[in-house]
């Protein structure tokens, strides 16, 4: 005698899970669809690193786009102690996790490789592949640059500072050449760690940017 196969009762976790990632995309998608979506890819720079999250570069950037009358949403895609590399290998799963395109990516990578003394050529090698992506999708960059410390010599400093731009005119994309400019070298702007910005710091950074950022938006 055929026996009859129970069909499993359904625990609806698959309904659930499809209702959460329904409503998390509608959430992105409205927010996006009020204004342009910009995306930070960094290190601890743009993660905010030491410092709360409404003083981080991020949060602050976002006020500073809104209070000019531009209704961005920015998102923080810095991770401390990245180096290019790595932000290269998350590059993808970090445009999905958006849900959406974003209008600007500010690409903000390579002062850990510089700071390891790692050569130049591969750190211009990993934001170079960066690059080719996003021009493959279509998404409008800003590649935001970092100056050799001054220890590493004059010819570590001549190849690695001369990468930045070397690529925005290879992609043509917009460059903002120091990402610390205005800060770097003033105490009272820097945290006790001697590398990272203090609040202060964070908005004049955002300050000097904005416009650049504006224009890279337009």
């Amino acid at each position: 005698m055929q026996e009859k196969r129970m069909k499993p009762r359904s625990s609806g976790y698959g309904a659930i899970r499809a209702l959460v990632h329904c409503f998390a995309f509608l959430f992105v998608t409205a927010a996006h669809a009020q204004g342009p979506l910009v995306w930070a890819l960094g290190d601890s720079l743009t993660a905010g690193y030491g410092l709360p999250p409404a003083q981080g570069f991020t949060v602050r950037l976002e006020q500073a786009l809104r209070k000019s009358g531009v209704p961005a949403t920015v998102k923080n895609g810095g991770i401390a102690g990245d180096t290019a590399a790595q932000g290269r290998a998350r590059l993808a799963w970090g445009l999905r996790g958006l849900g959406v395109k974003p209008d600007l990516v500010i690409v903000e990578l390579g002062a850990n490789d510089m700071l390891r003394g790692m050569p130049p050529a591969a750190v211009e090698q990993n934001l170079d592949l960066i690059l080719a992506e996003l021009k493959r999708r279509q998404i409008k960059v800003l590649i935001v640059g970092m100056k050799a410390a001054p220890n590493l010599g004059v010819d570590y400093a001549k190849a690695f500072d001369t990468l930045y731009p070397r690529l925005a005119r290879k992609y043509g994309d917009r460059l903002y050449p120091f990402f610390l400019d205005g800060v770097a070298g003033k105490a009272a702007l820097i945290q006790a760690d001697g590398k990272h910005p203090n609040a202060q710091g964070v908005d004049i950074i955002v300050g000097r940017m904005l416009p650049t950022i504006r224009a890279a938006l337009r």
